[in-house]
């Protein structure tokens, strides 16, 4: 029966999980903890080169990058509470979490990727209200409406993941205590429970519809207006120039959103992939956004760009 998990034997909730890694790929981990330590930290010199700027630089006080503040914030965060506790398992086989530990992890991970979705959007908000509303960009976009915006972001985010750890913590038998992925995902735990998990499913589902999809849509919505708005300029030159400002953002929310549509995409189509190849997917929402997003802001950003050359010019000499 769908959302059942029917257990010949089961175990009481454990004190320890066992942390599996990526499973079938154990004799690689030091091999994959390279990819993964190198984005670990070119995502904190990235991020907090961009936060530097963003705090130094007076010019760059305006809504497009303050939002950009807000991303790198989260995209540190997110790599912090992820990248250290897979490397540990990948270098010194440091498998054990213990219970209370893998709800924290599952409450603050899908956190930080939620806020993240939330910002992408606030951040196509932003590029509309320049297109559409070129004079009152400002207005519309001041300090207190940003500050609301990041609150509501966090909100909202808190709000939908509360309950994860707390439908988990009610979880009272398990198949086994080894969970088999590199961190403490939801499902994955839900998963190895034993009895009717059909309500841990639609709670699932509805976090990433309410979520990702959400904001999916009205950042596609976003887009479709802005487009409007750039077709109707009779200008060429001109129509080029306000595609250009959101050539960045572009980048970033393909970046992000690709992952989760490819793995929603191949359950619908009933493409089963193998196991390991899921968690390596699964890791690329949480590692490569945090990485690639101060790249793509550094080098098609011209404020950005200038103020990395100068830094390098700086060290250079």
């Amino acid at each position: 029966m769908v959302g059942m998990s029917s257990c010949n034997s089961s175990i009481p909730q454990p004190l320890i999980f066992v942390l599996a890694g990526i499973p079938g790929l154990e004799s690689s981990h030091g091999l994959f903890s390279v990819p993964f330590f190198l984005v670990f930290v070119i995502a904190v010199i990235g991020n907090a080169t961009i936060l530097c700027i963003i705090w130094v630089e007076k010019s760059l006080h305006e809504p497009m990058f303050l939002l950009l503040a807000m991303l790198s914030v989260v995209d540190l965060s997110l790599v912090s509470v992820t990248v250290p506790r897979m490397l540990s398992i990948f270098w010194m086989n440091a498998k054990e979490i213990s219970f209370n530990a893998c709800l924290t992890q599952m409450f603050f991970i899908p956190l930080f990727y939620v806020m993240e979705s939330g910002i992408l959007l606030a951040m196509a908000f932003d590029r509309f209200v320049a297109i559409w509303h070129p004079l009152r960009y400002t207005t519309i976009l001041a300090n207190n409406m940003l500050v609301k915006t990041a609150l509501s972001v966090l909100t909202r985010a808190v709000t939908m993941l509360t309950p994860a750890p707390i439908l988990a913590k009610r979880l009272e038998s398990f198949q086994t205590y080894i969970i088999a992925y590199s961190y403490c995902a939801y499902m994955a735990v839900v998963q190895i429970a034993c009895g009717d998990i059909s309500d841990h499913i639609i709670y699932g589902l509805m976090v990433i519809v309410a979520s990702v999809g959400f904001d999916l849509f009205f950042i596609i919505f976003s887009y479709g207006l802005i487009l409007h708005a750039v077709f109707r300029i009779p200008s060429w030159e001109a129509r080029g120039k306000a595609l250009s400002t959101c050539g960045s953002h572009l980048c970033v929310i393909t970046l992000f959103y690709s992952p989760v549509v490819f793995s929603v995409l191949a359950q619908i189509l009933g493409y089963h992939m193998a196991p390991h190849l899921q968690i390596i997917i699964d890791n690329l929402y949480f590692l490569v956004p945090p990485m690639i997003n101060p790249l793509i802001y550094g080098v098609r950003t011209k404020q950005m760009r200038e103020w990395v050359l100068r830094i390098l010019h700086c060290h250079g000499d």
